[in-house]
């Protein structure tokens, strides 16, 4: 999990959405073979989404999570960003055989091209781990700032100990130090940190690789 991809535009590198370009294909079965279906429909239930709302996934890879809310609200208007272009396509793709539309965007989650206040609910759905301590602390100020005044970010992630610890599935398909600020006390500390209140871990959500943790934290 360790090969990098350079987008076009900007000569910046980023973590593909399978991790690596030749899995690609092959993603979206194995995320559901896992769990990742089920365990995206908990994290879309606790946000709680209402007609007319804006939602905002980062690193939306090839849109399991948007084309799935799009899906169980129709009424909701949503948006995935993704620097990854192979990706952006298979999720344009899907959405459009599923019959629904979705806003892709090409970019990066610490330099979000949207306006202060746009969107009522983003999410981060298993990409938080990939991201570098400094450049999380980045991404979370931008979903700050592109909230709503009472607008909600929503985190799913893998779950570590407090001591850094993955469980053994997750120690052996993921690097420690991808996983080391994943503790609760890490993750709540960075969303406050970014200037998030009333942060709280919502639960937690077994799955075949390892358990998520689902976060909330008010704008």
């Amino acid at each position: 999990m360790n090969e990098s991809a350079a987008n076009s535009k900007s000569e910046r590198t980023f973590m593909p959405a399978a991790g690596w370009d030749w899995l690609l294909p092959i993603y979206d079965p194995i995320a559901k073979l896992f769990g990742g279906e089920d365990a995206r429909k908990q994290l879309l239930a606790q946000a709680e989404l209402r007609p007319g709302y804006g939602v905002l996934e980062i690193g939306c890879g090839t849109g399991i999570l948007t084309i799935l809310a799009k899906q169980l609200y129709p009424d909701v208007a949503v948006t995935g960003l993704d620097p990854d272009a192979k990706a952006l396509a298979r999720a344009r793709s899907k959405a459009a055989r599923a019959g629904v539309s979705v806003q892709f965007d090409q970019g990066f989650g610490d330099q979000l091209p949207y306006p202060a206040g746009t969107f009522d609910r983003v999410f981060s759905s298993v990409m938080y781990h990939h991201l570098p301590p400094a450049q999380k602390q980045n991404v979370l100020r931008e979903a700050h700032r592109v909230l709503k005044p009472e607008g909600e970010f929503h985190l799913c992630d893998f779950e570590v100990r407090e001591d850094g610890s993955p469980g053994f599935l997750l120690r052996l398909s993921h690097p420690k130090e991808l996983l080391q600020d994943n503790s609760e006390a890490r993750v709540l500390s960075f969303l406050q940190q970014a200037g998030f209140r009333d942060c709280r871990k919502l639960g937690r959500h077994k799955m075949f690789g390892g358990a998520v943790a689902y976060y909330r934290a008010k704008r």
